[in-house]
């Protein structure tokens, strides 16, 4: 079973299912968006299927695999496999050669960011970008358009207020009453992306959050 393009519709593909893309997908899917997902590790894959039907595990990421799925029929591809060079660069280069009209690939360096720029790819630096405190959003080249990956959908730092410190991520219950997806939290100088749901905010953390840009000022004004 592969999606077929309908009209007037876009359709998103996320390749690689760490913290990165599975937040990605599932702010999208929860946004109403027509979303493939294709990981190796067939627990994350069954995890999506409560937010896309079209969920797929990939043994391997080659064109003839990626094409049985249906990547070609997305829009938007975003490959999502950084610390995996090779892979990332072959995964992407398989993509853009089943004619997807616009591929994004995280980087997690400049020389793989430059490779997969030359092989037709936005490239965009998650790890670097959220670790740069830029106000309360993220502005970066490649990673703006980016965060407006359909209008609707942004990534913004959120600073935490003096009502959100000692509070666990499991007690605001974010995604449950706002919608939104924490992707990372900073802490002076550190950017930190496992976190388990006991974890306490402190004084100066910033939360890193993908989402509706309602959401997010919902979520703002609740601990303001």
């Amino acid at each position: 079973m592969n999606m077929k393009k309908k009209k007037d519709s876009s359709i998103f593909g996320i390749i690689g299912l760490g913290r990165f893309g599975t937040a990605l997908a599932i702010t999208l899917a929860e946004a109403g968006k027509e979303v493939i997902v294709v990981d190796q590790n067939e627990e994350k894959v069954k995890a999506m299927r409560q937010y896309t039907e079209y969920a797929f595990v990939c043994d391997n990421l080659s064109k003839e695999a990626l094409s049985e799925v249906g990547i070609q029929n997305c829009d938007t591809v975003v490959v999502c496999i950084g610390s995996k060079i090779d892979t990332s660069i072959l995964t992407t280069l398989n993509v853009v050669s089943l004619g997807v009209p616009r591929v994004i690939s995280k980087a997690t360096s400049q020389d793989q960011g430059a490779v997969l720029e030359k092989i037709g790819a936005e490239v965009v630096y998650p790890e670097r970008d959220m670790a740069t405190r830029l106000g309360k959003r993220l502005i970066s080249g490649n990673f703006l358009d980016f965060i407006f990956l359909d209008n609707d959908i942004e990534i913004q730092q959120v600073p935490v207020s003096d009502s959100l410190v000692g509070k666990t991520i499991r007690e605001i219950n974010i995604r449950k009453k706002y919608s939104l997806n924490i992707i990372a939290i900073e802490h002076q100088q550190d950017t930190i992306i496992e976190f388990a749901p006991d974890y306490e905010f402190l004084e100066e953390d910033i939360i890193v959050v993908i989402g509706k840009l309602q959401n997010i000022r919902k979520f703002e004004r609740a601990f303001s």
